[in-house]
């Protein structure tokens, strides 16, 4: 099954509402105000896992869906 509306996640700071993007220098996390700028995860099940991991690691992040 073909899908029409693919959908799109990203990672929102819960303290400063912050998206995550990666750094092109270095390859390092970085905050973006603007969700367009922001890493762009292709499913849910991605973006929880990446929000897991961090979570484990002491950040405090949400999954946000893009529309």
């Amino acid at each position: 099954m073909d899908c029409t509306q693919p959908e799109r996640y990203v990672l929102q700071r819960l303290g400063s509402g912050q998206f995550l993007a990666i750094d092109q220098r270095d390859q390092s996390l970085k905050d973006v105000a603007d969700v367009a700028s922001a890493y762009l995860f292709h499913t849910h099940e991605a973006a929880l896992r990446a929000a897991s991991e961090l979570k484990r690691l002491g950040s405090s992040v949400d999954v946000v869906k893009v529309e």
